[in-house]
Formats: structure tokens, C-alpha cells, sequence
């Protein structure tokens, strides 16, 4: 385990760190501020150069204060053009998952154990938009491909719950690591006092030692309880003509923004399964040799952000198309979560399965493909599916068919960390082709 720790400091941080971003390659947890860096990537559409300067001078400053190897984390919004919210630590430390469990094991058993804390039961929740405008607009989205060169376009929508009293993040973000094992979980405080909380399984690069490592996904289907029906799902989406050229578009378009970066590159004919505990998707495990080693993961990032994963295709005319759909500003949301040392290394997913937490109100989001052969019920359902990975860990379940209701039933109120909606790579795994939900080995 690697640490930092500015002079004067002592003791390892706790898992109520304020800033955590944990993967099966590098766990991180930071306290405290050297720097903030709050510029747009990209604010008048000229590119990322002087925020990739802003971001140099930043560590280089940290490194004058005193910070060891500093680092930068945190987010970066979906539109390129808004700030983002960048710091780099006074104090961090990087680990493994296995040395993380074993140290937060060893302080459970050194600290008095607590009853957990209940859920505040939940007033309301409300979808933006509704479950009718919502189908509308994919059905908008369907006609303008007749009349135009887009070939994919993402929607999303957002549900705001309003719960009794005031949220814990670090009680929800520790039932998203105990309901979902694998993947890319963070939280991370944002400007106006809210917390990003969330657990995304799509990886957008990483890099170490001068190669990367990238894994979209694109073409999904819920999970079933079932075992037979979980296989026969993923079988099913694994064949679907319409899920595999969604993905096809997403790979293609990171094939040719990677290609003229990298001396090798190694991208798979045909897409593999993945699994959470609530989605199936298809799956692409791209890595690549870096042509210019001193390229930082940063870097690619704001070269490869948006993909048609979270965009469309092509970038530009989906991005207009959602912007006369979409009724609200996505803000981090299918943005990007991460972190890059000075050296260059870091890793950076894109920021699904999360939600936005401050006092007594929680926004999940979640979002849908949609292309030409699309339908708006199957579309509406793809993003209830998706939410449940953050509505398990709120301890919350909604009427099956409905994104707005004042009585949704709330039941957390006696378990501290409910069971997700089926297990990891469980049904069916050894049958298809599969990885689970977290980055390359």
C-alpha cells in the first residue's frame, strides 16, 4: 500500500474518508485540500489544452506545499463546456481491495459495534421526465434518424426522492459496496455541499506504465432471479441484432479516437457479456500500447469523453438531439470519475449507477441507447432497471411500472444493507462467455 501524508499528519483514513474512488486495480481515500481546480475542459470549444496546463500547475503547486506524489481526483461533468470539480488531496492513501478489507475488518474489530441506522422512509419520488414524455422522446429520437445522419442518441431521465430526514452518503455508499462486489465505486463531494455516491461498471481508460485499457459497454438487459431465465437473458442479448449494433457504434468511434495514440492496439471482433448485480451488458475489453508514454490518463480521457456509450453517434448531432429532448441538465451524471498521478497513471470510469445526495433529497439518473430499431416501452424499462442498483442502496422500492408516486415503499427500515437484485455471475456464467463488472487484470 502506497501512502501520502503530509508532515504533522498520522494515522490511516477511515472508510467515512470525504473522497474514495475504489477498484479492483487502485483504492483511494483523501481528506483534506491542497488544491482545487474548477475550470470547464473545454469552454469554448477549442479543446482541453489550457485545463490539461491548469491541471500540470496544480500538482506541480501541490508538490511546492509540501504533498508527496500528489494526485488529482474527482469529477468531470458530461458537458466538457461546465467546471469541473477537481482536488488534489492534502492527504490520500492507494491500496488494493484486499488490503482495504483486511485494515477496515481489523478497525470494525477495534471500534464498538453500532445497531446500523435506518433508512429515512421516503416521502416521494418523482421522475424527470415522466414516464410518458419520456417514451415521446424516444419516439422523436426514432423519427429524426430518418431524417438525418444520427445513427444513436442517449436518453436519460432523473428521479429525485425525497426522503423523512437528512441522508447519510457514507451509509448508502457502504450498501453499494455490500451490494455490489465488483466495479468502480466513488464518492466525492461536489461544490454546492452535495455528495456523488455511486458504483459505475464501465471503465473509460486507465493507464499504467504506458499502456491503456478501456471498457465500453453498450446494450443491456436486466437481470432475472431465476437462474435459467438470467441465462436465457443473457444469451438473448448476447445474440440481439439491435444491442449488438448499439455497441458496435460505441466501439468504433473509441477505436478511432484511440488508433493514431497508440503504437498497438487490441480490439476484440465480437463483445463479451458482463454482469452487476442488477444488468447484464455487452461488453468490450479494449488495451492498447500508448505511442507517447508521457500521455496521461487525464488526457485520454478528455479525448475519449463522450462515447456513444453516454452520447451517441455521431458525437456532435446526438449531442444537439439530446439537448432539445432532455429536459434537465445532466450535470456530473454520464460524466467521468477518477483520479491521475503526476507520473501520468490513473484511471477515470464513467459515471453511471450514481446518484446526487444533499439533505433530505437524493437524484438518481440513469439512461437508454437508443437506436433505430428501439422500442419506448423496452427503453422506459432499461432505465428502471437501471436505477435499482442505487434504489437497493437507498433501501427503496417503487410500484413496478411507475416512475412517480408519493407512496413508493420504503424498505430499508429494518436492514442496514439489503441484498441486491441477484448475485454476481451467478446464472448461467459458465454457460456464456462473461466477466464480471471491474477492470482488466
Amino acid at each position: 500500500m502506497t501512502i501520502s501524508v503530509p508532515s504533522g499528519e498520522e494515522g490511516r483514513l477511515s472508510a467515512q474518508a470525504s473522497m474514495q474512488f475504489l477498484s479492483a486495480h487502485r483504492c483511494i481515500r483523501a481528506e483534506g485540500v491542497a488544491e482545487r481546480i474548477r475550470l470547464p475542459v473545454d469552454a469554448d470549444g477549442q479543446g482541453d489544452a489550457g485545463f490539461q496546463r491548469a491541471v500540470a500547475e496544480a500538482l506541480q503547486h501541490a508538490r511546492n506545499r509540501g504533498v508527496v506524489k500528489p494526485i488529482v481526483v474527482g469529477a468531470i461533468p458530461f458537458d466538457l463546456s461546465q467546471p469541473v470539480y477537481l482536488t488534489i488531496p492534502q492527504r490520500y492513501e492507494m491500496s488494493t481491495r484486499e488490503t482495504l478489507a483486511a485494515l477496515d475488518a481489523l478497525d470494525a474489530q477495534l471500534t464498538p459495534s453500532r445497531p446500523p441506522a435506518r433508512m429515512p422512509a421516503l416521502l416521494s419520488a418523482h421522475s424527470v421526465p415522466e414516464a410518458a414524455r419520456f417514451k415521446q422522446a424516444v419516439q422523436q429520437v426514432v423519427a429524426n434518424f430518418q431524417f438525418s445522419d444520427i445513427r444513436k442518441a442517449v436518453l436519460s431521465r432523473m428521479l429525485e426522492l425525497e426522503l423523512a430526514a437528512p441522508v447519510d452518503a457514507a451509509q448508502i455508499f457502504a450498501r453499494l459496496m455490500a451490494q455490489n462486489s465488483s466495479g468502480y465505486h466513488f464518492r466525492l463531494p461536489l461544490a454546492d455541499g452535495a455528495e456523488l455516491v455511486g458504483a459505475s461498471p464501465e471503465l473509460l481508460v486507465r493507464t499504467e506504465g504506458g499502456r491503456l485499457y478501456s471498457n465500453p459497454l453498450a446494450g443491456s438487459a436486466k437481470r432475472q432471479g431465476n437462474a435459467e431465465l438470467d441465462f436465457q437473458v443473457s444469451n438473448a442479448l448476447l445474440q440481439s441484432g439491435k444491442d449488438g449494433y448499439e455497441h458496435s457504434l460505441v466501439i468504433q468511434d473509441i477505436e478511432r479516437v484511440l488508433a493514431p495514440l497508440c503504437r498497438t492496439l487490441d480490439v476484440p471482433p465480437q463483445p463479451a457479456l458482463l454482469s452487476t448485480a442488477a444488468m447484464w451488458h455487452l461488453s468490450t475489453r479494449i488495451e492498447g500500447e500508448l505511442a507517447d508514454p508521457a500521455m496521461t490518463a487525464l488526457q485520454l480521457a478528455c479525448r475519449l469523453h463522450p462515447t456513444p456509450a453516454v452520447c451517441g453517434y455521431p458525437t456532435r448531432l446526438a449531442r444537439k438531439l439530446i439537448e432539445l429532448v432532455e429536459p434537465f441538465e445532466r450535470g456530473m451524471f454520464s460524466g467521468m470519475v477518477g483520479w491521475c498521478d503526476g507520473e501520468g497513471n490513473g484511471e477515470w470510469a464513467v459515471t453511471i449507477r450514481c446518484g446526487r445526495i444533499q439533505g433530505k433529497r437524493i437524484q438518481l439518473f440513469a439512461g437508454a441507447g437508443i437506436v433505430a430499431d428501439s422500442c419506448p416501452e423496452s427503453e422506459w424499462a432499461e432505465t428502471q432497471a437501471k436505477l435499482q442498483t442505487m434504489l437497493n442502496a437507498v433501501g427503496v422500492a417503487l410500484p413496478a411500472g411507475t416512475g412517480n408516486t408519493a407512496a413508493a415503499a420504503n424498505t430499508a427500515a429494518n436492514t442496514a444493507a439489503g441484498p441486491a437484485a441477484a448475485q454476481d455471475g451467478k446464472a448461467g456464467a459458465n454457460a456464456v462467455q462473461t466477466q464480471r463488472s471491474e477492470e482488466l487484470a
